[in-house]
């Protein structure tokens, strides 16, 4: 089984959006409402009442939030140092941060390659400046979040070197430093994301026939051991 593994696992891409009211440039939230759905950011961000953290935080009312201070997501170290000192996530900030993600932010953990046209992101900061945990827009129309998993699954402790024993083939993808090189990073991701989307591969809600096909040779207890092995390395 363990040999059958040939890549761990893809991550959608996704971004990391914020910015303050009063600086929004020329936008229609409902064509940013689009952007949001075909680039993916709904696969690690989810937003509205049910918002929660995923693989990346929830975007409720992330206009004007300082970085990294979503309550209980766990931020990667880039992050975390760029936040104390005091990264506020205005106009020029997002922007230069959403055109070249990994320059803003060397080490970040979001692999999106960036967003090269202007207008689409004047669109994307009028739909982000919408959402609060009050507010739901067009969150019906937005993909669905991946299924939940059951409590005693997400209750597994995973045992941190059997995963490790288990990612052996996944660094012929997947770089342990966090360098993306065009793949998602997968280290430091919170456990709970980490089992959810594997789970959503193995069940066939996610759209990735390598993916289905790995995820169908690991059991719960694999899936929890690569998530804790993952989750323990810190970059």
């Amino acid at each position: 089984m363990f040999t059958s593994l040939r890549i761990l696992f893809f991550a959608p891409l996704c971004l990391l959006l914020a910015s303050p009211v009063s600086a929004l440039a020329d936008g229609h939230a409902e064509e940013g409402q689009r952007l949001f759905r075909t680039l993916r950011c709904v696969g690690c961000h989810e937003i509205g009442p049910e918002g929660r953290n995923k693989v990346g935080p929830h975007l409720n009312e992330i206009i004007g939030r300082a970085a990294g201070a979503v309550e209980g997501f766990r931020y990667s170290r880039a992050m975390v140092e760029r936040a104390a000192d005091g990264l506020i996530w205005d106009e020029d900030m997002l922007r230069a941060f959403l055109i070249a993600p990994a320059d803003f932010l060397p080490r970040t953990r979001m692999a999106y390659r960036g967003v090269r046209n202007e207008g689409d992101i004047d669109h994307l900061l009028e739909f982000l400046a919408t959402l609060t945990p009050e507010t739901n827009l067009g969150t019906a129309h937005l993909e669905p979040s991946d299924p939940e998993v059951a409590p005693e699954i997400l209750a597994i402790e995973g045992n941190v070197e059997y995963g490790q024993y288990l990612s052996s083939t996944c660094v012929t993808c997947h770089q342990e430093s966090g360098d993306s090189s065009g793949i998602p990073p997968i280290i430091n991701w919170p456990a709970n994301a980490f089992v959810t989307v594997l789970h959503a591969y193995k069940n066939k809600d996610r759209d990735n026939a390598v993916m289905q096909q790995i995820t169908s040779t690991l059991g719960n207890d694999e899936i929890a051991a690569l998530a804790a092995y993952y989750e323990s390395i810190q970059k």
